[in-house]
């Protein structure tokens, strides 16, 4: 897609002076040059056109704003002098993967008085002897170059972001460890009373059970007596009946 084509799309229905950032890489320059800006991005504070076949920076449009400039694996040899003028306020350039290949070509990076990191990896400059020294050397303003200062530490926005994450996992950890705590002594205090309740209610069960074979005893033994108390009656009934008979007898 044609870099300028690609800048109409990501406008997203907005106006070019409400743009804060852009990002059109792996678009097409068709003659290696910056197409489809114009001063009108006034408001633009980061810019990305990584691999759109750049060759040259003359038309880059004024960009009092722009903060970080993202031009890496293209074909810029030089002209680098363009920035100072249409970019005063950058902070941030990568410039990785161009055709780089002398320091003098850096050299007008020194009028970016702003300018605190600078990227040339995968640039032929940086095969140089003496690269990092001669790099800091020439542009005193800038902390990173690559991502590593001049003692060869790395960029602190890494390491603040690490120790950012790290401190918010040491907080969740605690705050787990807290809320842990508390949630257990309950959980087992809720389990001790589960365990007593379970007792409570085997013991109260079993005694039922106890209680009902008590009471199916007594329920047997009951219908016992009244058995014997029948067969008693029905014994009683005979011998009154003999008895009778035997005076009738007697009678006679």
């Amino acid at each position: 897609m044609e870099m300028e084509k690609r800048i109409s799309l990501e406008l997203r229905n907005k106006t070019p002076a409400e743009v804060a950032e852009l990002v059109v890489d792996n678009c097409r320059s068709s003659d290696g040059e910056v197409e489809g800006l114009s001063d009108d991005y006034k408001e633009l504070e980061f810019l990305s056109m990584v691999n759109v076949g750049l060759t040259s920076l003359a038309k880059l449009p004024s960009l009092p704003k722009l903060l970080k400039l993202e031009i890496s694996d293209n074909m810029i040899v030089g002209g680098l002098d363009q920035l100072s003028e249409k970019c005063p306020n950058l902070t941030y350039l990568n410039l990785s993967g161009n055709k780089i290949k002398e320091l003098s070509t850096v050299k007008p990076l020194k009028n970016l008085k702003n300018l605190k990191s600078l990227d040339l990896y995968s640039c032929e400059i940086t095969t140089l002897e003496d690269y990092r020294e001669s790099v800091f050397e020439l542009l005193p303003q800038v902390n990173f170059l690559d991502g590593y200062d001049h003692e060869d530490n790395e960029v602190p926005d890494s390491e603040a972001d690490d120790d950012d994450n790290e401190g918010l996992d040491s907080e969740a950890d605690d705050d787990d460890e807290h809320t842990a705590g508390p949630t257990r002594d309950g959980d087992d205090d809720e389990d001790d009373e589960g365990s007593e309740g379970e007792e409570v209610g085997l013991s109260y069960l079993m005694k039922d059970g106890i209680q009902d074979e008590e009471d199916d005893d007594d329920y047997v033994e009951e219908e016992e007596e009244e058995d014997g108390v029948g067969v008693q009656g029905e014994k009683r009934k005979r011998d009154a009946e003999d008895e009778g008979d035997d005076s009738d007898g007697d009678d006679d």
